[in-house]
């Protein structure tokens, strides 16, 4: 305590700050989801409350609900956080840069004195005395790397300054400022004060004591008539400081006020501070201050100086850094950072990509080979979450190098299922994707069935059938050409997106499949917004009708599907392809995904082509075509259009018709008789026909049968 009747310089112990964790979490999704490159200030709440320990101060904090929402159609307003006695609201401002040369370039001192001058605008208007906690105003600049999880800050507290400084007149224990009687009516007074949630989060008040030693607490508007009732006065206010020598930060800016606003001299205060949560007399400080009257600050000409700037831990003037890249749990920041990419590509390149359909869509993966591997790789790069493999085959010793989600340890003891090893694979590289594996091998026309292994095949169909209809989106990736078929029929059927990926020596087909022939108008049920399936599947028969139908893989063929690894030599069975054909099929293979699901029309968009004349016209996305042929040989792509064909094997209405009409009999008759699906397409007749012209049609089609197998 300071000697009696001796007057020094008044000395205020600064404001700290801390940071909660759930602050820099929001802030980082605020920036990715909302922000991007606006650099426009923020306002932001800060929470403190008077000092409650005797060695401990108090901080001003930021929590994650200190940052506006998110979401457009919520208001940031600090009345929905206010009556938390803990929790004195105050306004401030935050100014986050896009880079840390934009940070560190800010011009700090023009920012304190623009800060200052708003707090110095509500002095001299009185909208302090409405709400005193714009004395707190306070702003921090930053720069978030999203990258590597590090957040560079600094907390201003701009304080305006008196010149020349208030001395200080005497500073003493409360306790020891009031009689008895006084401290007593204080005491229940301000812990009134205190627990009404109207006026909890009023960090500057009045302290008035009548004659009689009654004491009550008024807001600062009521400094006039408190006065002219010849009461003795007292500013009061929360201190987060605990030294027993020092007021707070607040003081500073209440000086300013009272000179300014009403012309006093000397002032009286009382440094409020608490224990356990009820007024402590001893911690809390009263004393009395000397302020030299500044005429010009009186008739508000001039903008005081501020100063403000927190000091780092080490006592200095400079900002700080924080990595929670250490502290956060690994599968935290795998999801934190996993759609980065998608999310910085919103900012400027793509501001209409939906993340949400994206990771909403539910995608099935028939082959888990090599285009299997990098399809459900490129998925997740797209932000899919949800991703089902399904493959009957083990991980041989030849598969690691060409297929990407195996390893050496997975070929070992006879090797594992391909479709399980894919998913922990999966999930290794991130633990938050949904992935599902089905061993199951898929019946194919071609391949009688024997009559004991009738029902283990039926039950392959219905499985088959079920998984098609729980997704989204079906990828065909299969080894061979009549593995294709099933699937083909029943995403025509379902009226599925799909997507088939085929590989030669060094060429490629991916195609996307029409919408199937058969009405399915369901209505999109209102508390089903997310459900992808409903949305894409509300294809009618008139509509396709209407605009000629895509063709499906099988569209082209004249022939039924058939067995096609039989009585053939290893490298007829497995598909020979140079290494580099397989990432780039499996890529635009996503990539048309991705277009379908952010086309307007869906799965009934037309073919479109690439021109100079239609540029404008183009989906955010570019063109979204029917099939792309490309050769590594010439290094070429072209995209082509195939329409849907009346008499296909596989998605013309006679077969789907037939599929709806007789179900798994009429699946074992075509895969027991391989000439059945020609007979009812009216391919047979149209070969006796074509017999004429003496063409050899089982060579043409064992040609284009050749040139593209999967592996």
């Amino acid at each position: 305590m300071m000697d009696e009747g001796k007057e020094s310089i008044l000395q205020f112990a600064p404001l700290q700050s801390a940071v909660d964790e759930g602050f820099w979490h929001r802030l980082s999704s605020l920036k990715l989801n909302k922000l991007g490159i606006d650099e426009s200030p923020i306002p932001i709440t800060g929470f403190f409350a008077p000092c409650s320990h005797h060695q401990v101060s108090n901080h001003l904090t930021l929590l994650a609900e200190s940052l506006p929402p998110e979401s457009s159609e919520q208001s940031f307003t600090p009345a929905i956080i206010r009556g938390n006695r803990n929790r004195c609201p105050v306004p401030g401002t935050l100014y986050n840069t896009n880079t840390l040369e934009g940070f560190q370039a800010l011009d700090k001192q023009s920012l304190v004195r623009s800060e200052a001058k708003k707090i110095w605008e509500d002095i001299i208007s009185g909208k302090v005395e409405d709400d005193s906690s714009v004395l707190l105003r306070f702003f921090i600049i930053s720069f978030a790397d999203l990258k590597k999880w590090s957040f560079h800050y600094w907390f201003a507290f701009p304080a305006l300054a008196l010149d020349p400084p208030a001395t200080l007149v005497d500073l003493k224990p409360a306790a020891r400022w009031f009689s008895s009687e006084e401290a007593e009516s204080l005491a229940a007074a301000c812990n009134d004060w205190r627990n009404m949630c109207s006026t909890t989060d009023v960090p500057f008040f009045l302290v008035s004591i009548t004659s009689n030693s009654a004491v009550t607490i008024r807001h600062l508007a009521d400094f006039e008539s408190c006065r002219s009732e010849g009461h003795k006065v007292l500013l009061g206010f929360y201190d987060p400081c605990h030294l027993p020598n020092n007021p707070g930060w607040p003081l500073r800016n209440l000086l300013m006020f009272v000179c300014a606003r009403w012309g006093l001299q000397k002032v009286q205060f009382l440094c409020y501070r608490e224990n356990r949560g009820f007024a402590d007399l001893e911690l809390s400080l009263v004393g009395e201050a000397s302020i030299s009257n500044s005429q010009e600050w009186r008739n508000h000409q001039n903008i005081p100086n501020a100063v403000g700037w927190e000091h780092n831990n080490k006592g200095r003037k400079a900002p700080r850094c924080i990595s929670l890249a250490k502290t956060m749990d690994p599968t935290r920041l795998a999801i934190a950072a996993a759609d980065l990419n998608l999310k910085l590509m919103r900012w400027r390149a793509l501001p209409s990509l939906n993340l949400n359909v994206l990771s909403a869509a539910r995608c099935l993966l028939l082959g888990a080979g090599t285009l299997g591997c990098q399809v459900a790789r490129m998925l997740m790069a797209w932000g899919v979450r949800k991703i089902t493999l399904v493959d009957s085959g083990k991980v041989s010793m030849s598969n690691p190098l060409r297929q990407s989600l195996y390893t050496l340890d997975d070929c070992l003891n006879g090797g594992e299922f391909k479709a399980i090893a894919a998913v922990k694979s999966l999930t290794r590289i991130f633990p938050a994707v949904e992935a599902e594996s089905v061993v199951m091998a898929i019946p194919m026309p071609g391949h009688p069935v024997p009559s004991h292994e009738q029902n283990t095949v039926l039950e392959d169909c219905r499985r088959l059938h079920d998984l098609i209809e729980s997704h989204d989106a079906i990828f065909l990736l299969t080894d061979t050409r009549e593995s294709r078929w099933l699937p083909s029929l029943l995403s025509a059927n379902a009226n599925k997106i799909t997507i088939t990926a085929a590989l030669g020596f060094d060429s490629f087909l991916v195609m996307r499949h029409g919408a199937g022939p058969v009405s399915t108008s369901h209505e999109i049920k209102a508390e089903a917004p997310n459900d992808l399936s409903a949305e894409i599947g509300t294809v009618s028969l008139s509509d396709n009708i209407k605009g000629q139908r895509l063709g499906c893989y099988f569209c082209n063929d004249v022939v039924a599907p058939i067995d096609s690894t039989s009585n053939r030599t290893l490298d007829q069975q497995c598909t020979v392809t140079r290494p580099g054909l397989a990432p780039i099929a499996s890529s635009l293979a996503v990539e048309l995904l991705v277009g379908i699901l952010h086309h307007p029309s869906g799965i009934l968009a037309k073919a479109e082509f690439a021109t100079s004349t239609d540029n404008g016209n183009e989906q955010p996305l570019g063109i979204l075509p029917h099939q792309i042929r490309g050769s590594l040989s010439q290094f070429s792509q072209m995209t082509l259009v195939g329409h849907a064909s009346t008499s296909c094997t596989a998605c013309s209405s006679t077969v789907v018709s037939e599929y709806q009409k007789r179900g798994l009999d009429f699946l074992l008759e075509a895969i027991n008789h391989p000439t059945y699906l020609e007979d009812i397409t009216g391919l047979t007749e149209l070969m006796k026909s074509a017999g004429t012209f003496d063409l050899d049609w089982d060579d043409e089609a064992g040609d284009e049968d050749d040139e593209f197998l999967e592996i």
